[in-house]
């Protein structure tokens, strides 16, 4: 499984990659109030590098986690990094994650990860920051089956969504059922539950990972936990993010 979800994150990376390597100019505003393309190509270069860590030196991530400071994503965010840096940097972390021992966890800033779940965090946040960047030059990109990585982080994030916003975790399931970009259904949680999201799989992630207005997304809820959630979802670890004005790209 593990060898399946690196091949998507590669797949990912290289359509980022794609967008940012014939750029002279990375100091172009993206939608990320403060950060430019250049921010987000060295915010995912430092999280990759952490993460390497995190799977090939358990003990090494712990001591670094001890300096760790509200400000170190900011900071990650500012440290200059070239197109080569961030591309041996992604293979380092996929080198690293697929040498984790079976079973094992790796540690991180929230729970400990399966080497799985760390490279579906990885896709989700490199598919993410990728839209900031596809936004800041214009460029619409063609969604594909990825997607189905960002959304499944998404749902199994329910409950830290709200308790990352200081609210009480529901106990009733939600249903969520979301067409895929080849018009699959993709579904997740009981099929009787009678609290239901519904809508394109595209909007769904673009909600989740707070780069759209929910009113700007054919994205509907169905019952009280499941309206409750939409608002508030978030794909990400950290605190919940301010996301996007209505009608922002």
């Amino acid at each position: 499984m593990i060898d399946e979800i690196l091949i998507d994150l590669h797949m990912e990376s290289d359509v980022l990659d794609a967008l940012v390597a014939p750029l002279d100019d990375w100091s172009i505003p993206t939608p990320a109030p403060g950060w430019t393309i250049a921010h987000q190509i060295s915010h995912l270069n430092w999280t990759d590098r952490i993460a390497a860590l995190a799977a090939r030196d358990p003990g090494a991530f712990a001591e670094a986690l001890k300096g760790a400071t509200p400000d170190m994503v900011d900071e990650g965010a500012r440290e200059p990094v070239t197109l080569e840096q961030w591309r041996a940097g992604r293979e380092e972390v996929a080198d690293a994650l697929r040498a984790v021992p079976e079973g094992a966890k790796v540690p991180w800033f929230g729970p400990p990860m399966s080497p799985a779940s760390m490279a579906t965090a990885r896709l989700m946040e490199t598919w993410a920051h990728g839209q900031d960047v596809a936004d800041a030059l214009g460029v619409t990109r063609e969604p594909t089956d990825r997607l189905r990585h960002v959304a499944h982080i998404a749902v199994r994030a329910f409950g830290w969504s709200f308790l990352v916003n200081g609210l009480p975790v529901p106990h009733t399931p939600v249903r969520v059922e979301l067409l895929g970009p080849d018009g699959d259904l993709w579904t997740w949680g009981p099929p009787d539950a009678e609290d239901r999201i519904t809508g394109p799989a595209l909007d769904f992630c673009l909600l989740a990972t707070q780069r759209r207005h929910r009113d700007d997304l054919a994205v509907t809820a169905a019952g009280t936990n499941a309206t409750a959630w939409l608002p508030i979802a978030q794909a990400f670890a950290g605190p919940p993010g301010p996301g996007r004005e209505k009608g922002a790209p």
